[in-house]
């Protein structure tokens, strides 16, 4: 079959074709070993004609291992045969302890393709393809067989599933079928059985940057605004005595501002009378009883028009008021044990914006208006119910709590969030995930505790947003770069990679990619993806359903795997059109 070598170029050797147009057996993708003086080269074979075989180079062995790419090409005299079983073996790897099964190859029959655990999972990993082209289903399996494994337990894994759609519920809630110690956890913001946990945030741990993403802040003055707010948040959340001071000094300083300003004394009612309204104590408000000379009056009546246009009790208000300053209490620190509701946050923001700095600064009010109605539709909506102000956690607590269930470790965490808006989906998805970081780089010993976390539709979730001009940093391009040496590992799953973040691509070490036929997308990922061939590119086009493109650091070379079909199966078949309409 295989005749003389005609020629060589830079990475493609042409084979004389012996066997003419007769060829039986279909070559294309085989593998094969130019041999001679000990030295073995692997190739691919990529066209057959009648004349000659065209055959790529992809690496060499050199005993028993075989090492990417080609440093010498094989000599002209080199005799050319098909890929026996043990060199096989050494590329598509053996089932062990440290391997699992991703699936069958699909050129080969009765070889399994088994990457390194380490290889495949201690770098971030990308999952591509068109909907429908078999990728949740993919992902089940590939998960299903890592709790498979004969070999090995994972009792310790710590796999964070953002389900987009609620899809991947069914494929795992049977995992302590396999193992007693295995357990699944299913968090959802839509509870409907027993075993379904609602989704709590504690809100005592979300910081300013936390907030400036759920408030969609967009500007940078925005920042102190929150910043401030956050702080009075966790001073009031005590009711201690210096807290109660602290409100009376910032509402004794917002209406002196009011009083002693330029405006009319209608103008001056009015405002005063709106701060009232909005930030209140039993020493400020409408009714409270002010302590004349031998007389009273309340709050608002020392606030009445005279004839000649001023307010009738000016001096007895004043006096009042600045009883209530003290300039000392401005330097009381936080309880960073305090905790709080979205509730709390909300009316620490009204003190915020009759703060000095904040009153009468029409920027800084529009500015705040802005995020005044962002929080009001929060806790008017069912988004104010994922966040818990009812208990004080640290970062610890939470994240012990969240891999938790019924007293067991929980090895699969799904957190479900197909009933919440993608701008909130996409913010929680980053809170979550930045707790998750911050915890592993807190952790003594680095990397000690491994967290996966895969997500779904990531397009939803990983965009190119303005976080960095904000924030100085977008979580996922921080843990893209930096969470593999903390063991924090990204596994992407999107149909659409053109609108994911370059940055966190230009991370993945490894990818399966499954059909794909959009121009764009397939354009995006030739681009972004130095390893990526033309030759993977055209194979992927024509890929059947559940079958996958799987190249990178854990393959020895790109190969073709046809994955089984999970058992149990995820919520993502196709709508059986003909049986309803029936």
């Amino acid at each position: 079959m295989f005749g003389k070598i005609l020629y060589i170029s830079d990475s493609m050797a042409y084979v004389q074709n012996l066997a003419g147009s007769n060829v039986q057996a279909d070559l294309m993708n085989m593998h094969v070993i130019f041999e001679s003086n000990g030295e073995r080269i692997l190739g691919e074979i990529t066209e057959v004609n009648s004349s000659e075989i065209k055959i790529r180079f992809l690496g060499e062995y050199q005993g028993n291992r075989f090492l990417n790419g080609v440093l010498r090409k094989p000599l002209l005299s080199s005799t050319i045969r098909i890929i026996n079983g043990e060199e096989l073996m050494a590329l598509v790897g053996t089932y062990s302890e440290n391997s699992f099964v991703l699936g069958q190859s699909a050129i080969y029959k009765n070889f399994t393709v088994c990457p390194s655990i380490n290889d495949l999972f201690s770098n971030h990993l990308a999952i591509f393809g068109n909907t429908g082209s078999g990728k949740s289903c993919g992902v089940s399996r590939m998960v299903q067989n890592i709790f498979l494994n004969k070999f090995a337990k994972v009792k310790n894994a710590n796999m964070f599933i953002f389900d987009a759609y609620g899809e991947y519920k069914n494929a795992f809630s049977s995992i302590n079928t396999i193992d007693p110690e295995y357990n699944y956890k299913f968090i959802t913001t839509n509870p409907k059985e027993a075993t379904d946990v609602p989704l709590k945030i504690p809100v005592n741990l979300l910081k300013l940057d936390d907030y400036a993403l759920l408030l969609q802040a967009s500007k940078h003055t925005q920042l102190p605004i929150l910043e401030r707010t956050l702080k009075l948040s966790k001073i009031f959340a005590t009711d201690s005595p210096e807290s109660r001071k602290y409100k009376n000094h910032l509402i004794a300083k917002a209406l002196l501002a009011v009083l002693f300003s330029s405006e009319t004394t209608a103008q001056k009612k009015n405002e005063i009378f709106t701060i009232i309204e909005v930030c209140n104590t039993p020493e400020f408000n409408f009714d409270t009883t002010i302590q004349g000379l031998g007389y009273t009056r309340s709050f608002s009546e020392c606030f009445e028009i005279d004839s000649n246009g001023y307010f009738g009790e000016s001096v007895l208000i004043t006096e009042y008021i600045l009883k209530n300053i003290n300039d000392e209490i401005e330097n009381i620190v936080p309880d960073e044990n305090a905790f709080y509701s979205l509730l709390d946050f909300s009316k620490a923001l009204e003190f915020t914006l009759i703060s000095e700095g904040f009153l009468h600064n029409d920027t800084l009010v529009d500015d705040a208006s802005i995020l005044k109605v962002r929080l009001a539709t929060i806790l008017h909506s069912e988004v104010g119910n994922y966040f818990d102000g009812t208990k004080h956690y640290t970062n610890t607590e939470f994240i012990d709590a969240l891999k938790s269930f019924n007293g067991k470790k929980a090895q699969i965490i799904n957190i479900n969030l197909e009933d919440v808006d993608d701008i909130y989906a996409k913010v929680i998805v980053k809170i979550m995930c930045k707790f998750l970081f911050d915890y592993s780089k807190s952790l003594e010993q680095r990397a000690s505790i491994p967290f996966h976390l895969f997500l779904e539709e990531a397009h939803r979730y990983i965009q190119k947003d303005n976080d960095t001009f904000l924030l100085g940093y977008n979580i996922f391009d921080r843990i893209a770069k930096e969470g593999r040496k903390y063991g924090v590992i990204l596994d992407i799953i999107s149909q659409r990679p053109v609108e994911i973040s370059d940055t966190v691509i230009a991370q993945c070490s490894n990818f399966l990619i499954f059909k794909m036929t959009h121009p764009l997308d397939i354009k995006y990922i030739s681009e972004m993806l130095p390893n990526i061939s033309a030759d993977i590119i055209e194979k992927q086009k024509t890929l059947q359903p559940g079958t996958c493109v799987s190249f990178g650091s854990a393959f020895k070379i790109p190969m073709i795997v046809k994955m089984e079909m999970p058992n149990p199966m995820p919520y993502s078949s196709n709508c059986n059109v003909s049986s309803c309409w029936r």
